[in-house]
Protein backbone atom coordinates (compact mmCIF):
# COMPACT_ATOMS: atom_id res chain seq x y z
CA UNK A 1 0.00 0.00 0.00
CA UNK A 2 1.41 3.37 -1.02
CA UNK A 3 2.33 5.77 1.75
CA UNK A 4 0.50 9.14 1.42
CA UNK A 5 2.87 11.77 0.12
CA UNK A 6 1.56 14.39 2.55
CA UNK A 7 2.03 12.24 5.65
CA UNK A 8 4.17 14.13 8.19
CA UNK A 9 5.80 12.18 10.99
CA UNK A 10 2.83 9.83 11.40
CA UNK A 11 4.60 6.82 9.95
CA UNK A 12 4.13 4.66 13.06
CA UNK A 13 0.43 5.49 13.36
CA UNK A 14 -0.04 4.96 9.61
CA UNK A 15 1.63 1.57 9.76
CA UNK A 16 -0.52 0.52 12.74
CA UNK A 17 -3.63 1.47 10.78
CA UNK A 18 -2.45 -0.34 7.64
CA UNK A 19 -1.63 -3.46 9.64
CA UNK A 20 -5.10 -3.42 11.17
CA UNK A 21 -6.91 -2.71 7.89
CA UNK A 22 -5.10 -5.52 6.06
CA UNK A 23 -4.99 -8.09 8.87
CA UNK A 24 -6.16 -11.55 7.79
CA UNK A 25 -9.05 -13.49 9.25
CA UNK A 26 -12.81 -13.76 8.90
CA UNK A 27 -15.44 -11.70 10.65
CA UNK A 28 -15.56 -8.12 11.88
CA UNK A 29 -12.63 -6.76 13.81
CA UNK A 30 -13.01 -3.52 15.71
CA UNK A 31 -10.45 -0.76 16.10
CA UNK A 32 -10.61 2.50 18.06
CA UNK A 33 -8.80 5.68 17.08
CA UNK A 34 -8.97 8.58 19.53
CA UNK A 35 -7.23 11.81 20.34
CA UNK A 36 -7.80 15.50 20.84
CA UNK A 37 -9.30 17.43 17.91
CA UNK A 38 -6.91 18.73 15.19
CA UNK A 39 -4.27 16.05 15.81
CA UNK A 40 -4.74 14.48 12.38
CA UNK A 41 -7.05 11.52 13.05
CA UNK A 42 -9.45 12.22 10.19
CA UNK A 43 -6.50 13.11 7.95
CA UNK A 44 -5.07 9.62 8.44
CA UNK A 45 -8.36 7.76 8.23
CA UNK A 46 -9.55 9.43 5.04
CA UNK A 47 -6.27 8.49 3.37
CA UNK A 48 -6.50 4.96 4.73
CA UNK A 49 -10.01 4.54 3.34
CA UNK A 50 -8.93 5.92 -0.03
CA UNK A 51 -5.87 3.66 -0.18
CA UNK A 52 -7.92 0.52 0.62
CA UNK A 53 -11.08 1.40 -1.27
CA UNK A 54 -12.84 1.49 2.08
CA UNK A 55 -15.97 3.31 3.25
CA UNK A 56 -15.45 6.51 5.24
CA UNK A 57 -18.28 8.32 7.02
CA UNK A 58 -17.88 11.40 9.22
CA UNK A 59 -20.77 12.00 11.59
CA UNK A 60 -21.99 15.48 12.50
CA UNK A 61 -24.19 16.85 15.26
CA UNK A 62 -27.74 16.03 14.11
CA UNK A 63 -30.66 13.94 15.21
CA UNK A 64 -31.08 10.19 14.76
CA UNK A 65 -33.20 10.30 11.61
CA UNK A 66 -30.81 12.71 9.90
CA UNK A 67 -27.83 10.53 10.85
CA UNK A 68 -29.43 7.39 9.43
CA UNK A 69 -30.32 9.29 6.28
CA UNK A 70 -26.76 10.66 6.05
CA UNK A 71 -25.06 7.30 6.34
CA UNK A 72 -27.59 5.85 3.87
CA UNK A 73 -26.67 8.51 1.33
CA UNK A 74 -22.94 8.03 1.92
CA UNK A 75 -23.17 4.26 1.53
CA UNK A 76 -25.36 4.59 -1.57
CA UNK A 77 -22.78 6.85 -3.19
CA UNK A 78 -20.00 4.44 -2.17
CA UNK A 79 -21.81 1.56 -3.87
CA UNK A 80 -22.85 3.64 -6.93
CA UNK A 81 -26.50 2.81 -6.31
CA UNK A 82 -28.91 4.55 -8.69
CA UNK A 83 -30.42 7.45 -6.80
CA UNK A 84 -27.44 7.41 -4.47
CA UNK A 85 -29.31 6.49 -1.29
CA UNK A 86 -30.10 3.52 0.94
CA UNK A 87 -32.96 3.82 3.41
CA UNK A 88 -32.33 2.54 6.95
CA UNK A 89 -35.00 2.30 9.63
CA UNK A 90 -32.53 1.50 12.43
CA UNK A 91 -28.86 1.27 13.24
CA UNK A 92 -29.18 -2.48 13.20
CA UNK A 93 -30.11 -2.25 9.50
CA UNK A 94 -27.30 0.26 8.81
CA UNK A 95 -24.56 -1.74 10.52
CA UNK A 96 -25.65 -4.97 8.83
CA UNK A 97 -25.49 -3.21 5.46
CA UNK A 98 -21.99 -2.00 6.29
CA UNK A 99 -20.97 -5.52 7.35
CA UNK A 100 -22.15 -6.83 3.98
CA UNK A 101 -19.42 -4.76 2.30
CA UNK A 102 -16.97 -7.49 3.29
CA UNK A 103 -19.02 -10.44 2.03
CA UNK A 104 -17.14 -10.76 -1.27
CA UNK A 105 -13.78 -9.15 -0.49
CA UNK A 106 -12.15 -7.64 2.61
CA UNK A 107 -13.57 -4.22 3.41
CA UNK A 108 -12.56 -1.31 5.64
CA UNK A 109 -15.27 0.79 7.31
CA UNK A 110 -14.51 4.03 9.17
CA UNK A 111 -17.10 5.75 11.37
CA UNK A 112 -15.51 9.09 12.27
CA UNK A 113 -16.78 11.37 15.07
CA UNK A 114 -18.50 8.34 16.61
CA UNK A 115 -19.46 10.21 19.85
CA UNK A 116 -21.88 12.36 17.80
CA UNK A 117 -23.79 9.19 16.91
CA UNK A 118 -23.88 8.05 20.54
CA UNK A 119 -25.63 11.26 21.60
CA UNK A 120 -28.85 10.20 19.91
CA UNK A 121 -28.23 6.46 19.50
CA UNK A 122 -26.77 5.05 22.75
CA UNK A 123 -27.69 1.55 21.60
CA UNK A 124 -24.97 1.60 18.91
CA UNK A 125 -22.28 -0.19 20.98
CA UNK A 126 -24.73 -3.02 21.70
CA UNK A 127 -25.65 -3.23 18.02
CA UNK A 128 -21.97 -3.42 17.11
CA UNK A 129 -21.36 -6.05 19.81
CA UNK A 130 -24.10 -8.32 18.47
CA UNK A 131 -23.02 -8.02 14.84
CA UNK A 132 -19.31 -8.44 15.67
CA UNK A 133 -20.04 -11.59 17.67
CA UNK A 134 -22.26 -13.16 15.00
CA UNK A 135 -19.77 -12.27 12.23
CA UNK A 136 -17.43 -15.00 13.45
CA UNK A 137 -19.69 -17.55 11.76
CA UNK A 138 -19.61 -15.79 8.38
CA UNK A 139 -17.12 -15.82 5.53
CA UNK A 140 -16.90 -12.06 5.23
CA UNK A 141 -13.94 -9.94 6.31
CA UNK A 142 -14.52 -6.43 7.70
CA UNK A 143 -12.23 -4.13 9.58
CA UNK A 144 -14.30 -1.48 11.39
CA UNK A 145 -12.71 1.66 12.86
CA UNK A 146 -14.63 4.01 15.13
CA UNK A 147 -12.96 7.35 15.82
CA UNK A 148 -13.65 10.30 18.08
CA UNK A 149 -12.25 13.38 19.79
CA UNK A 150 -14.34 13.20 22.97
CA UNK A 151 -11.70 11.32 24.94
CA UNK A 152 -13.86 10.35 27.90
CA UNK A 153 -16.56 8.90 25.65
CA UNK A 154 -14.09 6.94 23.53
CA UNK A 155 -12.18 5.64 26.56
CA UNK A 156 -15.30 4.28 28.25
CA UNK A 157 -16.29 2.24 25.19
CA UNK A 158 -13.85 -0.49 26.21
CA UNK A 159 -14.13 -0.34 30.00
CA UNK A 160 -15.99 -2.28 32.67
CA UNK A 161 -19.25 -3.83 31.53
CA UNK A 162 -19.53 -1.81 28.31
CA UNK A 163 -20.84 -3.72 25.30
CA UNK A 164 -17.59 -3.43 23.33
CA UNK A 165 -15.34 -4.48 26.20
CA UNK A 166 -12.86 -7.11 24.94
CA UNK A 167 -13.88 -6.73 21.30
CA UNK A 168 -11.35 -4.22 19.97
CA UNK A 169 -8.03 -5.38 18.58
CA UNK A 170 -6.76 -1.83 17.96
CA UNK A 171 -6.83 1.12 20.35
CA UNK A 172 -4.74 3.85 18.75
CA UNK A 173 -4.24 7.24 20.40
CA UNK A 174 -3.18 10.05 18.06
CA UNK A 175 -1.16 12.49 20.14
CA UNK A 176 0.24 15.94 19.47
CA UNK A 177 3.68 16.26 17.92
CA UNK A 178 6.54 16.48 20.39
CA UNK A 179 8.41 19.77 20.56
CA UNK A 180 11.14 18.78 18.09
CA UNK A 181 8.69 17.51 15.50
CA UNK A 182 6.51 20.59 15.99
CA UNK A 183 9.44 22.88 15.16
CA UNK A 184 10.05 20.98 11.92
CA UNK A 185 6.34 20.97 11.08
CA UNK A 186 6.06 24.72 11.58
CA UNK A 187 9.33 25.30 9.74
CA UNK A 188 10.91 27.26 12.60
CA UNK A 189 14.69 26.98 12.76
CA UNK A 190 15.32 29.52 15.55
CA UNK A 191 15.20 27.55 18.81
CA UNK A 192 13.92 30.37 21.02
CA UNK A 193 11.08 31.07 18.60
CA UNK A 194 10.23 27.37 18.24
CA UNK A 195 10.13 27.01 22.01
CA UNK A 196 7.88 30.06 22.44
CA UNK A 197 5.42 28.92 19.77
CA UNK A 198 5.28 25.47 21.33
CA UNK A 199 4.63 27.03 24.76
CA UNK A 200 1.59 28.74 23.24
CA UNK A 201 0.15 26.16 20.85
CA UNK A 202 1.82 22.90 21.76
CA UNK A 203 2.23 20.27 19.06
CA UNK A 204 -1.28 20.21 17.59
CA UNK A 205 -0.72 20.06 13.80
CA UNK A 206 -4.18 21.31 12.85
CA UNK A 207 -3.53 24.73 14.35
CA UNK A 208 -1.15 25.63 11.55
CA UNK A 209 -3.98 25.67 9.01
CA UNK A 210 -6.15 27.89 11.23
CA UNK A 211 -3.71 30.81 11.23
CA UNK A 212 -3.71 33.32 8.36
CA UNK A 213 0.00 34.09 8.43
CA UNK A 214 3.20 32.02 8.34
CA UNK A 215 4.76 31.20 11.72
CA UNK A 216 7.25 33.65 13.23
CA UNK A 217 10.90 33.16 12.32
CA UNK A 218 12.50 35.28 15.07
CA UNK A 219 11.55 36.23 18.65
CA UNK A 220 10.74 39.79 17.59
CA UNK A 221 8.09 38.48 15.19
CA UNK A 222 6.06 36.73 17.89
CA UNK A 223 4.01 39.71 19.15
CA UNK A 224 2.83 40.55 15.62
CA UNK A 225 2.07 36.90 14.91
CA UNK A 226 0.02 36.62 18.13
CA UNK A 227 -1.90 39.79 17.32
CA UNK A 228 -2.91 38.36 13.95
CA UNK A 229 -3.62 34.88 15.29
CA UNK A 230 -4.36 33.51 18.78
CA UNK A 231 -4.99 36.98 20.26
CA UNK A 232 -7.20 38.11 17.38
CA UNK A 233 -10.91 37.94 18.34
CA UNK A 234 -11.70 36.92 14.75
CA UNK A 235 -9.31 33.95 14.88
CA UNK A 236 -10.64 30.42 15.28
CA UNK A 237 -8.02 29.95 18.00
CA UNK A 238 -9.12 32.92 20.11
CA UNK A 239 -11.63 30.79 22.06
CA UNK A 240 -10.00 27.42 21.55
CA UNK A 241 -9.96 26.72 25.30
CA UNK A 242 -13.76 27.02 25.41
CA UNK A 243 -14.17 24.87 22.31
CA UNK A 244 -12.00 22.09 23.75
CA UNK A 245 -13.71 22.01 27.14
CA UNK A 246 -17.19 22.18 25.60
CA UNK A 247 -16.43 19.14 23.46
CA UNK A 248 -16.35 16.97 26.58
CA UNK A 249 -20.01 16.88 27.57
CA UNK A 250 -19.27 15.20 30.91
CA UNK A 251 -17.76 18.51 32.08
CA UNK A 252 -21.14 20.02 32.86
CA UNK A 253 -20.26 22.71 35.40
CA UNK A 254 -18.31 24.98 33.07
CA UNK A 255 -17.50 27.62 35.68
CA UNK A 256 -16.07 25.06 38.11
CA UNK A 257 -13.87 23.37 35.53
CA UNK A 258 -12.59 26.67 34.17
CA UNK A 259 -11.78 27.71 37.74
CA UNK A 260 -9.81 24.53 38.42
CA UNK A 261 -7.95 24.93 35.13
CA UNK A 262 -7.08 28.53 36.04
CA UNK A 263 -5.65 27.48 39.40
CA UNK A 264 -3.46 24.83 37.77
CA UNK A 265 -2.37 27.31 35.10
CA UNK A 266 -1.30 29.69 37.85
CA UNK A 267 1.08 27.11 39.26
CA UNK A 268 -1.04 25.38 41.91
CA UNK A 269 -0.06 21.79 41.30
CA UNK A 270 -1.42 19.74 44.23
CA UNK A 271 -4.99 19.06 45.37
CA UNK A 272 -4.48 21.09 48.51
CA UNK A 273 -3.07 24.06 46.60
CA UNK A 274 -5.91 23.97 44.06
CA UNK A 275 -8.51 23.76 46.82
CA UNK A 276 -6.91 26.65 48.70
CA UNK A 277 -6.87 28.77 45.56
CA UNK A 278 -10.60 28.15 45.08
CA UNK A 279 -11.39 28.62 48.77
CA UNK A 280 -12.86 25.11 48.97
CA UNK A 281 -12.34 21.98 51.00
CA UNK A 282 -9.80 19.62 49.44
CA UNK A 283 -12.41 16.89 49.01
CA UNK A 284 -14.54 19.28 46.93
CA UNK A 285 -11.93 19.45 44.16
CA UNK A 286 -11.19 15.74 43.92
CA UNK A 287 -14.05 15.06 41.48
CA UNK A 288 -13.40 17.95 39.06
CA UNK A 289 -9.66 17.20 39.01
CA UNK A 290 -10.37 13.53 38.27
CA UNK A 291 -12.87 14.48 35.56
CA UNK A 292 -10.32 16.78 33.91
CA UNK A 293 -7.75 13.99 34.14
CA UNK A 294 -10.14 11.44 32.58
CA UNK A 295 -10.92 13.80 29.70
CA UNK A 296 -7.23 14.38 29.00
CA UNK A 297 -7.04 18.04 30.01
CA UNK A 298 -4.97 17.42 33.13
CA UNK A 299 -1.96 15.15 33.55
CA UNK A 300 -1.22 13.56 36.91
CA UNK A 301 2.40 12.84 37.82
CA UNK A 302 3.37 10.91 40.93
CA UNK A 303 6.25 12.22 42.99
CA UNK A 304 9.51 10.57 42.00
CA UNK A 305 10.56 9.65 45.53
CA UNK A 306 7.52 10.02 47.80
CA UNK A 307 4.28 8.03 47.83
CA UNK A 308 0.83 9.64 47.51
CA UNK A 309 2.16 13.06 46.50
CA UNK A 310 0.81 13.54 42.97
CA UNK A 311 1.03 16.83 41.12
CA UNK A 312 -1.16 18.07 38.27
CA UNK A 313 -0.42 19.99 35.09
CA UNK A 314 -2.42 21.08 32.07
CA UNK A 315 -1.98 18.93 28.98
CA UNK A 316 -2.82 21.53 26.32
CA UNK A 317 -0.56 24.60 26.21
CA UNK A 318 -3.21 26.65 24.42
CA UNK A 319 -5.64 26.17 27.32
CA UNK A 320 -3.02 27.43 29.75
CA UNK A 321 -2.24 30.36 27.44
CA UNK A 322 -5.82 31.52 27.19
CA UNK A 323 -6.55 31.09 30.91
CA UNK A 324 -3.51 33.16 31.85
CA UNK A 325 -3.38 35.71 29.03
CA UNK A 326 -6.67 36.08 27.17
CA UNK A 327 -9.40 35.44 29.73
CA UNK A 328 -8.13 37.87 32.41
CA UNK A 329 -8.15 40.72 29.84
CA UNK A 330 -10.86 39.44 27.51
CA UNK A 331 -12.55 42.84 27.06
CA UNK A 332 -9.27 44.50 26.09
CA UNK A 333 -8.47 41.88 23.48
CA UNK A 334 -12.02 42.00 22.10
CA UNK A 335 -11.68 45.80 21.83
CA UNK A 336 -8.47 45.25 19.80
CA UNK A 337 -6.29 46.81 22.49
CA UNK A 338 -4.00 43.90 21.75
CA UNK A 339 -0.53 45.46 21.82
CA UNK A 340 -1.02 47.11 25.22
CA UNK A 341 -2.80 44.10 26.72
CA UNK A 342 -0.04 41.78 25.51
CA UNK A 343 2.62 44.06 27.00
CA UNK A 344 0.82 44.04 30.36
CA UNK A 345 0.56 40.23 30.25
CA UNK A 346 4.25 39.70 29.47
CA UNK A 347 5.28 39.07 33.08
CA UNK A 348 2.62 36.39 33.51
CA UNK A 349 3.61 34.91 30.16
CA UNK A 350 7.26 34.55 31.13
CA UNK A 351 6.61 33.42 34.71
CA UNK A 352 3.63 31.08 34.36
CA UNK A 353 3.97 29.91 30.76
CA UNK A 354 7.56 30.01 29.51
CA UNK A 355 9.11 28.97 32.83
CA UNK A 356 6.90 25.91 33.50
CA UNK A 357 6.94 24.92 29.83
CA UNK A 358 10.73 24.93 29.79
CA UNK A 359 10.71 22.63 32.83
CA UNK A 360 8.26 20.35 31.01
CA UNK A 361 10.44 20.17 27.89
CA UNK A 362 13.50 19.52 30.06
CA UNK A 363 11.72 16.45 31.45
CA UNK A 364 10.64 15.43 27.95
CA UNK A 365 14.22 15.76 26.72
CA UNK A 366 15.42 13.63 29.64
CA UNK A 367 12.82 10.97 28.89
CA UNK A 368 12.94 10.92 25.08
CA UNK A 369 16.31 12.17 23.93
CA UNK A 370 18.93 12.08 26.67
CA UNK A 371 21.40 9.25 26.10
CA UNK A 372 22.42 6.72 28.78
CA UNK A 373 25.82 8.43 28.77
CA UNK A 374 24.17 11.72 29.72
CA UNK A 375 22.06 10.18 32.49
CA UNK A 376 24.37 7.44 33.68
CA UNK A 377 21.89 4.77 32.66
CA UNK A 378 18.48 4.22 31.11
CA UNK A 379 15.64 5.89 33.04
CA UNK A 380 12.51 4.03 34.05
CA UNK A 381 10.69 7.23 35.03
CA UNK A 382 11.10 11.00 34.93
CA UNK A 383 9.27 13.09 37.51
CA UNK A 384 9.66 15.83 40.12
CA UNK A 385 9.96 15.83 43.88
CA UNK A 386 10.07 18.16 46.86
CA UNK A 387 12.87 17.76 49.38
CA UNK A 388 12.79 19.02 52.95
CA UNK A 389 15.93 20.80 54.19
CA UNK A 390 15.67 20.64 57.98
CA UNK A 391 18.86 22.59 58.61
CA UNK A 392 17.66 25.66 56.70
CA UNK A 393 13.95 25.04 57.42
CA UNK A 394 13.04 25.17 53.77
CA UNK A 395 12.03 22.97 50.87
CA UNK A 396 13.73 22.38 47.55
CA UNK A 397 11.68 21.62 44.43
CA UNK A 398 13.62 19.38 42.06
CA UNK A 399 12.45 19.87 38.48
CA UNK A 400 13.85 16.63 37.08
CA UNK A 401 14.45 13.33 38.84
CA UNK A 402 15.48 10.47 36.57
CA UNK A 403 15.12 7.11 38.29
CA UNK A 404 16.02 3.63 37.14
CA UNK A 405 15.37 0.11 38.35
CA UNK A 406 17.95 -2.26 39.81
CA UNK A 407 17.69 -5.98 39.01
CA UNK A 408 16.19 -6.53 42.48
CA UNK A 409 13.41 -4.04 41.71
CA UNK A 410 14.68 -1.21 43.89
CA UNK A 411 14.79 2.38 42.64
CA UNK A 412 18.07 4.05 41.77
CA UNK A 413 18.47 7.80 41.29
CA UNK A 414 20.29 8.33 38.00
CA UNK A 415 20.13 12.10 37.69
CA UNK A 416 18.61 15.22 39.19
CA UNK A 417 18.20 18.50 37.39
CA UNK A 418 16.96 22.05 37.35
CA UNK A 419 15.49 23.97 34.43
CA UNK A 420 15.29 27.77 34.42
CA UNK A 421 14.05 29.95 31.58
CA UNK A 422 15.27 33.33 32.75
CA UNK A 423 17.08 36.08 30.88
CA UNK A 424 20.12 35.58 33.14
CA UNK A 425 22.72 32.92 32.45
CA UNK A 426 23.13 29.99 34.82
CA UNK A 427 26.07 30.30 37.19
CA UNK A 428 28.19 28.26 39.56
CA UNK A 429 25.69 29.16 42.29
CA UNK A 430 23.08 27.06 40.45
CA UNK A 431 25.51 24.16 40.35
CA UNK A 432 26.32 24.47 44.04
CA UNK A 433 22.61 24.45 44.90
CA UNK A 434 22.13 21.25 42.91
CA UNK A 435 25.15 19.69 44.60
CA UNK A 436 23.64 20.59 47.97
CA UNK A 437 20.36 18.95 46.99
CA UNK A 438 22.22 15.81 45.94
CA UNK A 439 23.89 15.72 49.36
CA UNK A 440 20.50 16.06 51.10
CA UNK A 441 19.05 13.21 49.02
CA UNK A 442 21.85 10.74 49.68
CA UNK A 443 21.02 9.62 53.27
CA UNK A 444 17.57 8.31 52.25
CA UNK A 445 18.54 7.44 48.68
CA UNK A 446 22.20 6.30 48.67
CA UNK A 447 22.33 5.94 44.88
CA UNK A 448 21.87 9.71 44.63
CA UNK A 449 25.49 10.14 45.73
CA UNK A 450 26.61 9.45 42.15
CA UNK A 451 23.62 11.01 40.39
CA UNK A 452 24.33 13.18 37.36
CA UNK A 453 23.58 16.88 37.72
CA UNK A 454 21.56 18.37 34.85
CA UNK A 455 21.40 22.13 34.40
CA UNK A 456 18.98 23.40 31.74
CA UNK A 457 19.08 27.05 30.68
CA UNK A 458 17.05 29.08 28.23
CA UNK A 459 19.68 31.79 27.80
CA UNK A 460 23.05 30.18 28.28
CA UNK A 461 25.67 29.54 30.93
CA UNK A 462 28.32 31.61 32.63
CA UNK A 463 31.82 30.74 31.40
CA UNK A 464 33.01 29.47 34.79
CA UNK A 465 30.11 27.01 34.88
CA UNK A 466 30.89 25.86 31.36
CA UNK A 467 34.52 25.30 32.33
CA UNK A 468 33.49 23.29 35.39
CA UNK A 469 31.17 21.10 33.31
CA UNK A 470 33.97 20.45 30.82
CA UNK A 471 36.22 19.16 33.61
CA UNK A 472 33.72 16.88 35.34
CA UNK A 473 31.77 13.82 34.20
CA UNK A 474 28.85 14.27 36.61
CA UNK A 475 27.62 17.61 35.16
CA UNK A 476 25.57 18.11 32.01
CA UNK A 477 24.58 21.56 30.80
CA UNK A 478 21.71 21.75 28.28
CA UNK A 479 20.73 24.90 26.44
CA UNK A 480 18.08 25.37 23.77
CA UNK A 481 20.25 24.07 20.93
CA UNK A 482 21.03 20.82 22.73
CA UNK A 483 17.41 20.57 23.87
CA UNK A 484 16.32 20.63 20.22
CA UNK A 485 19.16 18.75 18.54
CA UNK A 486 21.34 16.91 21.02
CA UNK A 487 21.33 13.96 23.38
Amino acid sequence: MDRPSDLFDREREWQDLVDFATSPGRGIRLGLVRGRRSQGKSFLLRRLAKATGGFYYQAVEEDRAQALDGIGRALGEHLDIPGGRLAFASWDDAIRALADLGSKSPALIVLDEFPYLLQHSPELPSVLQRIIDTSRDTKGTVRLIVCGSALSTMATLLTGTQALRGRATLDLIIEAFDYRTAALYWGISDYETAFTVHAILGGTPGYRDLLPFPPPKRPRDIARWLEAGPLNPSSALFREDDYLLTEERVLTDRALYHSVVTEIANGRRTQSEIAAGLGRDQRAVQFPIKALEDTGFVTRTDDALRDRRPTYALTDPIIRFHHLITRPALARFEDRDTAAAWTDANTAFRTHILGPHFEHLAREFTQRYASPTTLGGRPAAIATTVLNDAASRTQHEIDIVATGRNPNGSTTVLAIGEAKYTTAKRTLADLHRLEHIRTLLTPKHPTAATARLLLFAGHGFEQRLTNEADQRTDIEIIGLERLYTGT
